[in-house]
């Protein structure tokens, strides 16, 4: 149905059509602004869920493809014996499987929700669609691109806009918060750069037969790199003769060690990883309210799809080797943010230090390297994403009506707003793990995936579900109820443009807890060559 339907950039390119629209709008006109970029991010929304009701998980690999040649560069030093030319090749090429469905839906819902939520901004609408937009391109080119300097690109995409949407638009700090975010995150970037520059330098290559001669390509196609890595001695499609010695252009183990660490630096900074993480404290508490629900439930993410697109399968042997390593830093991640939340004054300080607690579950889930781990860390990043984005969703309504997210200064809020109040509870209890809801399941996978091979380091990462139930239950209790300073006896309930994105992630949380299985069967074949390959590789 879909096989002439460009539906994966038409996905990526929507909010960067929206933008451009955007900037033709009158400045003054902040409904139409508002309604156009919500329209055009609804847009992506109903295209991936087309995408997902046309997705045949069966298949298994990457269902959807788009390829094109997007920039060849002749090389004049003939690289190859043999060969009559060589070229340096950068591919257009997009394509969607069971790990990036996943955060591919998360996407298009929370950024739909982060539209509506932006009703809240007072100035410069233009400018901050605009933005907005712009950011959303990034991020869908992120989950979708198969080649290595595309997915650069995009992740690039990404930086300009959050800069300047956290320090135009966030509260008091937001200037140190703003730079704090791009110093972090380009040194990410930088290190992410040198990787991907010595696998296309050494793996990147393949070699096809045309009219004109015998032609070495060398690109940044994920799947060549893959093909290279998984099978040293027989290269993707290499057909041109007396090629020389194969083993000359491959990474030895020195440099496969330096490359690993390099992707693991980029993406832990994201994810982020102790102790990269002090930066996404302060993003967290000084952006607004929609664009830190587009940061603590996408972009952390994007860390986290890294190490398990780039990591995990295209150096196994390194990530086996450090297991344990990967281990213990989620565990670190797991009991420092959830021991901090425990103590925090300010709600907003204890979402943020229950992302860090989070995001390490997901670190157990990637150093299973078990099918049943993957799927969870997976699994937890989308409930997580949902999760963090209804509660900053809460906190921004919250904190309009209040000037204040202090806990000392809120209580007895049930009263005078019952229905964020209770759907702030349901958030809360998702975050820490109650059963029938997303959380739960995602810890669950992710644990019971290290478990078989890790006992102790499991049993000590859960200590930080009973944590969680002591901030969690600590911070909404003491927001809904207690006293009620008398300033906010007159408060009013959540409009329906707030309402509405609170039911529509409750929903989500719950629907994900009683059926699971609507992650879990994308994810099940789209691991599934992978993990084949991985163990093979792995000698198992």
């Amino acid at each position: 149905m879909l096989d002439n339907v460009p539906i994966l950039s038409l996905i990526t390119f929507a909010p960067l059509v929206g933008a451009l629209i955007v900037l033709l709008l009158p400045s003054q006109r902040s409904q139409w602004l508002r309604m156009t970029a919500i329209a055009f991010t609804v847009i992506p929304l109903v295209l991936t869920l087309w995408l997902f009701a046309a997705y045949q998980p069966s298949i298994g690999g990457a269902v959807y493809t788009e390829h094109a040649t997007w920039l060849s560069i002749p090389l004049n030093k003939e690289l190859l014996q043999g060969a009559t030319s060589s070229l340096l090749s950068f591919d257009y090429h997009l394509a969607v499987d069971g790990i990036s469905m996943p955060l591919l839906l998360l996407t298009s819902i929370v950024s739909t929700m982060a539209a509506l939520a932006s009703v809240h901004i007072r100035k410069r609408w233009k400018m901050f669609y605009v933005l907005f937009l712009l950011l959303l391109t990034g991020i869908y080119g992120v989950f979708l691109s198969r080649d290595l300097i595309l997915f650069f690109i995009f992740f690039e995409v990404t930086l300009i806009p959050m800069f300047f949407l956290i320090g135009i638009w966030g509260y008091y700090g937001r200037e140190k918060a703003a730079t704090r975010f791009l110093i972090y995150n380009g040194i990410g970037s930088a290190a992410m750069l040198l990787s991907f520059l010595l696998l296309i330098a050494t793996l990147g290559f393949s070699a096809v037969d045309s009219q004109a001669g015998s032609h070495i390509l060398f690109s940044g196609n994920y799947d060549v790199l893959l093909a290279n890595l998984s099978d040293p001695q027989a290269m993707a499609n290499l057909t041109v003769d007396q090629v020389g010695s194969k083993a000359d252009f491959m990474l030895n183990d020195n440099m496969r060690w330096g490359a690993f660490i390099l992707l693991l630096i980029a993406f832990g900074i994201k994810v982020p990883i102790f102790p990269f993480h002090t930066w996404m404290l302060r993003v967290h508490t000084e952006a607004p309210p929609s664009i830190v629900m587009i940061h603590s439930g996408i972009l952390l993410k994007m860390g986290v799809y890294g190490l398990i697109r780039f990591g995990a399968f295209l150096f196994p042997e390194q990530l086996q080797s450090w297991s344990t390593v990967i281990a213990i830093l989620g565990v670190i991640n797991i009991l420092y943010g959830a021991i901090l939340a425990c103590v925090q004054k300010e709600f907003k300080l204890v979402l943020a230090y229950s992302s860090i607690s989070h995001m390490g579950i997901v670190l157990l889930g990637i150093a299973s390297l078990e099918e049943v781990g993957l799927q969870g860390a997976i699994y937890q990043s989308v409930s997580h994403g949902l999760i963090s984005a209804l509660l900053f969703l809460i906190v921004g309504s919250l904190y309009e009506r209040t000037n204040t997210t202090q806990l000392d200064e809120l209580g007895g809020l049930a009263k005078a707003v019952p229905f964020m109040s209770g759907i702030l509870l349901v958030g809360g209890l998702a975050s820490l793990g109650l059963p029938g809801l997303s959380g739960f399941v995602g810890e669950f996978l992710s644990f019971l995936g290290l478990f078989g091979s890790m006992k102790w380091i499991t049993a000590i990462g859960a200590l930080g579900i009973l944590f969680a139930a002591i901030y969690v239950l600590r911070s909404i209790l003491g927001i809904t109820y207690g006293s009620m300073p008398a300033s906010f006896a007159n408060m009013k309930d959540a409009r329906f443009i707030e309402a509405l994105p609170m039911i529509a992630l409750a929903a989500l949380i719950v629907l994900l807890g009683v059926y699971p299985s609507i992650l879990t069967d994308l994810m099940q074949n789209g691991f599934n060559g992978l993990l084949e390959q991985l163990h093979t590789r792995m000698g198992g």
